[in-house]
């Protein structure tokens, strides 16, 4: 039994915000003592707590000296307001004229009142400050008590509302990338237009009786634009998009991520029909432990249950649609992926040479282009690139043409990115000895000729000698197709390719040195999985015996803790791993010696020039020239990309294509 949605509140009006009272401490004496500042300022203000007092006139007051009913005159200035008190204790003021001489004075003596003399008296400006200094402690303590309260609540709600959702949401303001932004991947972009259709005009469908999917899966390598399309749904969709990210819902407090799950979800009912999209979402979507597992951590667990128990129990005619990326499949929750939660998984994989040439001419809008910059050939040239690699490269051409002092990006300048990429920045303060120059282009001619003398192995596009990042040199090998299987005959070509570097120092100079090391790795890790993985041994026959690792993220994995084959299998395994690598090099060394003064010549051409185009190489070696369909300057793709072309370094990177 499913678990049902809890409907949202009535009048879709959230409940009340307001942060509780904070709580007991210090704070409370800031009003005792606002009081008490207060008081004293009262004690000491004699315009505050002075006694009553009466208006006279000057008439009045002279009758009342007559009467003896003043007591005490505190004369101010001429035509200044003076003040006393009468016989009966009250207070009074009067203003004395000017005219007022002698003869006042002498009334005031013989009718036995008390004179004083000051300057002024204290007017209604004085009164008004001394008000002011008065309260201004309430005003201040009641300011700092105000903020001090706001600054405990606004903690305490914080900490009350951590609960919910931080999901970013696009309703009015929406993002204004659209599917036309997106290039290529047309096949993905229907699929997910197709819900937001449902979205737009769910009529269409309910006549039908289909119901829009529940959830799209979109799984891919990184920087193949799935997050580019998540944007692009928002663009479209004329429905509220909520954006939130996997690791947003996991908290330190236990619980916080399934509440937050919840917020999210009765928002977005609020808001139906609307669109949730959740990036990185193997972030709380992992393989939950199994039976007899030590729970690592159950807030994790408690957040995929309620993702899980959302997805399944909101009614579908709510028109929710939950839109999710990940580059990690293979880790996800069997129960995210059944139907009823993720109903569609859409692949995103590496963009063919179509669709990179359709991704480089978004990138190029912005950017003047030279006559001499072909797109297609450009394309053709980054076998294995992603959207993001794509962007990179475009952004690196412009540097260099700006760093020539140009605004005018070139062909040349898209051609020193790619190598800027993959192998690094150039130094000109690398410098090799002649004895090192000499072998390393040996080294690189060996594996260039091997190339060119085999019938399946990639064709050369380029051969140079220059030092570039950790590189002492290049060979670049740049396929005429797109391969997406390798045969047995492409895979021992390729290992004798890599192994030609190794084979052309034994040939010509009698023993081998350290630029080999890579090569070396590059083809015991091609065997291994030949051997192990492939079922290419005679010997050991059809088995497979695959080392873990991420689908999209590469990297092989750890090995396997517990081997499921015994150490007499691993011995054979080990045998022939060496019996493939021997008999390659050996055929290596078998071409190089059958074609040895082609091979001189190409050294010395190398030695001459530096960079060595593909069709030179094919020209020396007496073979067609298979590079004429690639441009023959083009290079490769990054070491993480998937299996299409070849770098054999010399000292450095090491990115073979079959070994992926």
């Amino acid at each position: 039994m499913s678990k049902q949605a809890t409907p949202p509140p009535p009048g879709d009006k959230p409940g009340s915000t307001n942060p509780p009272p904070p709580p007991p401490g210090w704070r409370h004496w800031l009003w005792p003592v606002a009081i008490f500042v207060a008081f004293f300022l009262w004690l000491f203000l004699p315009t505050v707590h002075r006694a009553p007092q009466t208006n006279l006139t000057y008439t009045q007051f002279l009758s009342d000296v007559s009467a003896h009913k003043i007591k005490t005159v505190d004369l101010a200035a001429p035509g200044g307001t003076s003040s006393g008190t009468l016989t009966d204790g009250t207070s009074y003021t009067v203003v004395i004229p000017q005219q007022a001489g002698q003869q006042l004075l002498n009334d005031l003596q013989s009718n036995g009142v008390q004179m004083t003399a000051s300057s002024s008296s204290p007017g209604f400006g004085s009164e008004v400050l001394s008000w002011l200094i008065l309260l201004l402690p309430f005003l201040f303590f009641g300011w700092l008590w105000f903020r001090l309260s706001r600054g405990a609540g606004g903690q305490l709600q914080g900490v009350l509302g951590a609960g919910r959702s931080r999901a970013k949401v696009f309703d009015e303001e929406r993002p204004s990338t659209t599917f036309a932004d997106v290039a290529g991947y047309d096949g993905a972009k229907a699929e997910i237009a197709e819900v937001v259709d449902f979205l737009r005009n769910p009529d269409r469908y309910s006549r039908a009786g289909a119901v829009v999917p529940r959830g799209v899966l979109m799984v891919g390598p990184p920087g193949t634009g799935k997050t580019l399309l998540a944007r692009a749904v928002a663009g479209e969709a004329r429905v509220p998009f909520f954006s939130v990210t996997g690791s947003s819902f996991v908290e330190l407090f236990v619980g916080v991520g399934a509440a937050r799950v919840r917020d999210l979800f009765a928002e977005a009912r609020k808001r139906a029909p609307a669109i949730i999209f959740i990036d990185e979402v193997d972030a709380i979507g992992q393989r939950r432990a199994g039976q007899g597992a030590v729970v690592a951590n159950d807030e994790r667990e408690q957040t995929l249950n309620q993702l899980l128990a959302e997805m399944d129990g909101f009614d579908p005619s709510a028109g929710i649609v939950v839109l999710a990326a990940t580059n990690r499949p293979e880790v996800l929750d069997p129960a995210l992926l059944r139907p009823g939660r993720f109903d569609r998984q859409v692949t995103i994989p590496l963009p063919n040479v179509a669709e990179r040439a359709a991704i480089l001419a978004v990138h190029a809008r912005d950017k003047k282009l030279a006559p001499d910059v072909d797109l297609d050939a450009v394309a053709r040239g980054t076998p294995g690139f992603s959207g993001a690699d794509l962007a990179n490269l475009a952004n690196e051409a412009a540097i260099f043409a700006v760093r020539a002092g140009r605004d005018v990006i070139t062909a040349a300048d898209f051609d020193a990115a790619r190598d800027r990429i993959i192998l690094g920045r150039r130094e000109g303060s690398n410098v090799l000895l002649p004895e090192e120059k000499h072998t390393v282009a040996v080294h690189e001619s060996g594996h260039a000729m091997v190339a060119a003398l085999s019938e399946h192995a990639d064709p050369v596009a380029k051969v140079t000698i220059l030092p570039a990042g950790q590189t002492l040199g290049v060979t670049e090998q740049l396929p005429l197709v797109e391969r997406h299987m390798y045969g047995e005959d492409y895979l021992r070509d390729s290992l004798a390719v890599r192994l030609g570097g190794r084979a052309a120092e034994l040939v010509v100079i009698g023993q081998g040195s350290t630029g080999a090391a890579n090569d070396l790795a590059g083809a015991t890790g091609l065997a291994t999985k030949m051997v192990r993985e492939y079922g290419l041994s005679p010997t050991l026959g059809p088995i497979g015996y695959p080392e873990g690792g991420s689908v999209f993220l590469g990297g092989g994995g750890p090995g396997m803790s517990s081997r499921p084959f015994s150490e007499a299998t691993q011995a054979e395994i080990d045998t022939e791993v060496s019996k493939l690598l021997r008999e390659a090099e050996e055929r290596a060394k078998e071409l190089l010696s059958q074609h040895r003064p082609e091979f001189d010549a190409l050294v010395a051409l190398l030695l001459e020039k530096e960079t060595v185009n593909g069709s030179d190489v094919y020209r020396l070696a007496g073979r067609p020239d298979r590079s004429s369909a690639a441009p023959t300057d083009a290079t490769m793709a990054p070491r993480r990309a998937a299996a299409s072309a070849g770098v054999h370094a010399v000292g450095g990177k090491d990115a073979d294509s079959a070994s992926r």
